[in-house]
């Protein structure tokens, strides 16, 4: 295959505004694979000779590579677009509900005295007109589902909902002291197990999508999915910063920013890491030994659901590495939407994990689902604002999320550096 003609990212088709079928995307992007697999054998062949790799063949693979990225992304647009529901009413009607029915009238007018009917009936309803109104039980599940899709982390991690502004876990840092014994011999008392605390406060999180005055007057258009819609990137692309690098200031912690330490000088508190040996990147010599490494410093029990965590950029270096009988140890999606494969584990892949580069930790391996914890407070307001920015309509869109760590042996890292 001709360096001009190396594969592209699957477009979109013109004609009525439809998308690409996913299986035909999933298609174009299994032969791409294809082809990547044997221009990089063609590249690591001319490696093992004596002239080294031709320029032109790195080329190639290079650029199937970043074709590869761009068709993964098209197939989980596409994944994510067939998930969403219609922002039209099925049938042009909507199951009675009073809260419901009252928060589409304030929406679309402004009208806010049957949400203060419910206010004065059951003060979860809404918190007046200056801190805005709670949506309906249904769209909050919604957004709450578009975010699990979204949000890389969010998407492996432990989500709890709460009605407190912080979430505080315990958890023992001595347990009690056991032993064996005959058995008529005298049961001495057992240590007292000491108990910590983990806390997770709740910060708040805001959008703030526009309609114009005939998107509000169309009363085919569902203005709940509608809200659930314009939230979800904004949402996600903010949560996902937060839950990978987030300082814990006004936002979540990430697990990048707990004190990392050599997984040899491990402790509770901390997070673990492996060496490369490579000042910003990879061994020359059997690169993929280091991620084996990485895999078993889980225990078992962390092992059976982890994931790998890492940014597009990371990814295209490591759909390089072979195994030693030759196998690639990446592997693409079994079927469209779901997640690729490295070495039997799941790739989630985060844009805010960060790129290769000295002392970096671009790689994250563990069992998120144990390791980190989402906190989500009940309730989404929405504060409509016709008046800032006219003649558009706002809507202030708020949700409280905490998030951290709560169990630091379940998540490793891998450093592109020497120490």
């Amino acid at each position: 295959m001709n360096l001009t003609n190396a594969p592209r990212a699957p477009e979109t088709k013109a004609a009525g505004g439809e998308m690409l079928d996913l299986k035909d995307a999933f298609g174009e992007f299994m032969t791409t694979f294809e082809a990547f697999k044997d221009s990089n054998d063609e590249r690591l062949a001319q490696l093992e000779g004596r002239l080294g790799a031709d320029t032109v063949t790195t080329e190639k693979v290079e650029r199937i590579s970043r074709a590869l990225d761009e068709q993964k992304r098209t197939l989980d647009n596409l994944s994510l677009k067939r998930a969403r529901p219609a922002l039209g009413r099925e049938g042009g009607r909507t199951l009675p509900n009073e809260h419901k029915e009252a928060f589409d009238l304030y929406m679309r007018s402004g009208d806010d005295r049957q949400l203060r009917g419910l206010d004065a009936k059951a003060m979860s309803y809404g918190s007046g007109q200056d801190g805005g109104y709670l949506v309906p039980d249904e769209t909050e599940a919604e957004i709450g589902r578009r975010l699990s899709a979204f949000s890389p982390i969010r998407s492996i991690a432990s989500v709890r909902q709460v009605s407190a502004a912080v979430l505080k876990k315990p958890f023992t840092t001595t347990g009690p002291a056991v032993g064996w014994v005959a058995e008529t011999a005298a049961r001495p008392q057992t240590a007292t197990p000491v108990l910590a605390e983990l806390q997770f406060p709740t910060m708040e999180l805001y959008a703030m999508p526009a309609a114009t005055a005939s998107l509000l007057e169309d009363s085919v258009v569902d203005l709940d999915q509608w809200i659930a819609s314009e939230v979800e990137t904004a949402f996600a692309e903010q949560e996902g910063t937060a839950f990978v690098s987030g300082n814990g200031v006004n936002r979540p912690k990430g697990f990048l920013d707990y004190n990392k330490v050599a997984e040899a000088s491990w402790a509770w508190g901390d997070i673990g890491y492996l060496t490369t040996g490579v000042s910003g990147g990879l061994p020359a010599s059997s690169p993929s030994d280091i991620l084996i490494d990485l895999v078993y410093t889980l225990k078992a029990g962390y092992r059976q659901n982890a994931s790998w965590v890492m940014n597009r950029k990371t990814q295209s270096s490591i759909r390089k590495l072979k195994d030693g009988d030759g196998n690639y140890l990446w592997q693409p999606p079994a079927t469209a939407g779901q997640r690729a494969m490295l070495m039997g584990f799941p790739l989630v892949e985060a844009e805010d994990m960060p790129d290769a580069a000295a002392n970096a930790t671009p790689i994250a391996f563990g069992d998120f689902a144990r390791g980190y914890l989402v906190v989500d407070r009940t309730g989404v307001r929405v504060l409509r604002d016709p008046y800032s920015a006219k003649p558009y309509v706002l809507f202030y869109t708020t949700k409280r999320v905490g998030g951290g760590v709560q169990d630091f042996s379940a998540i490793k890292l891998l450093k592109y550096g020497t120490a």
